[in-house]
């Protein structure tokens, strides 16, 4: 149990996953598709409640967080790590994918963390970002980030773990694909990839953000899921995220793309719309049983969209 998750109380959230609840085996048949849920969205439950929300939902493993204030915080993750992975494979889950904020090959917690992961079998980690820092060049932003991701790639080597750099719209290093590329040239996506972004690739690439997949595509690890709108808040306008399939991706054309190019890699999906504050992090104000099943509608769209596509 982390210190986050006694601070929040998840040992009162009761779970209530009855049969009727969970998936059949021909639902979740996944046609090959490895479906992980980001577990931001699951902060308020501890080990054992996540585990078994996961499984009824319909996921196939945990994209866990392993970070401040994540499921398992970074200076605890010797002894949390090994019994939040234990009620994962008590669960049938996968534990392949971790999100971090490792970006330096010279933190010692953070050499902990990839160290104590690949001993516990994950293989995948998001990296922490890089931003933009305006007081100089933007090429020259790009060469620095070219080298620390470099020496980041080198460390992933030695500890035997694949990074994987997010496309975060903003001032993000990586939010233009175009820089993302130049910056992870020379690199082997086993040691540093990407963890491609289509919500965040369309936010910044508009109708170019195909030519930006078909840049990066080489460099793909592992993919994170979500859809979005553009909305008018304030006389401005601004990409909120909501659930799967009423947003802007065309998701059917982009599942197309991947079988094109043969991408098939382990998913997170990220829950970033409206579930009561549980999107954030924070204990939910709607019922638990609530988030669960709009996470479940959001399993049972991209599994319907990812066999379609694959039937063709």
């Amino acid at each position: 149990m982390t210190k986050t998750a006694l601070a929040s109380g998840a040992l009162l959230v009761p779970l209530n996953l009855t049969s009727s609840n969970l998936f059949s085996p021909k639902e979740i048949s996944n046609n090959n598709l490895e479906l992980h849920v980001f577990s931001k969205c699951l902060q308020f439950l501890d080990y054992k409640d996540l585990c078994k929300a996961v499984k009824g939902i319909g996921f196939d493993g945990i994209d866990l967080t392993v970070r401040p204030n994540g499921h398992v915080l970074p200076e605890n993750v010797l002894e949390d790590l090994p019994k939040a992975t234990e009620q994962m494979k008590l669960y049938g889950l996968l534990p392949k994918m971790i999100t971090t904020k490792v970006i330096s090959p010279k933190d010692t917690t953070q050499i902990l963390v990839l160290e104590t992961a690949k001993e516990q079998g994950y293989q995948f980690y998001r990296s922490d970002w890089l931003r933009y820092n305006r007081s100089f060049p933007i090429t020259e932003n790009l060469d620095k980030a070219k080298t620390k991701l470099h020496n980041l790639a080198e460390l992933n080597h030695k500890t035997g773990m694949s990074g994987a750099y997010q496309n975060h719209s903003g001032h993000f290093i990586g939010s233009s694909i175009w820089g993302l590329q130049q910056v992870l040239s020379g690199i082997s996506p086993t040691n540093l990839g990407v963890q491609y972004d289509i919500a965040h690739a369309s936010i910044e690439g508009g109708k170019n953000w195909e030519i930006g997949f078909d840049l990066i595509k080489s460099h793909i690890n592992t993919l994170a899921i979500k859809d979005y709108k553009w909305k008018n808040i304030n006389g401005k306008w601004k990409p909120v995220f909501c659930p799967l399939g009423e947003g802007m991706i065309d998701f059917h054309h982009y599942f197309s793309l991947l079988k094109k190019h043969s991408i098939n890699v382990p998913i997170s999906l990220h829950a970033e719309y409206d579930l009561g504050g549980a999107e954030k992090g924070k204990i939910p104000t709607i019922n638990k049983l609530e988030v669960f099943k709009r996470l479940k509608k959001d399993v049972t769209y991209i599994r319907k969209i990812w066999n379609e596509v694959n039937a063709q």
